[in-house]
């Protein structure tokens, strides 16, 4: 895995655990008693972004370092991912 491809996989890993812990402890307007005009009684009230981004990327960086040391340590090669086909059949 070079820089590039380190970098994406960090970029991707941390778009799919931010939607993963958006919803976790979220509260709805109606919820909290305060509904906005014009705005639907379901839509968040009060979204703690800061939290849930520092999170997102604890979280991540754990994944992350799980893979790249899987990668880079030569446990699973393209060799062995090219083989999966051959278990199919």
């Amino acid at each position: 895995m070079n820089l590039t491809g380190g970098i994406v996989l960090f970029a991707s890993l941390w778009f799919l655990t931010l939607f993963c812990v958006m919803p976790i402890g979220q509260s709805s307007q109606a919820d909290a008693g305060s509904v906005v005009p014009g705005t639907h009684a379901g839509a968040p009230s009060g979204v703690p972004w800061r939290r849930k981004l520092l999170w997102t990327t604890g979280i991540t960086a754990i994944i992350w370092g799980v893979i790249a040391f899987v990668i880079l340590s030569g446990m699973i090669t393209r060799t062995d991912i090219s083989m999966l086909d051959q278990l199919i059949r």
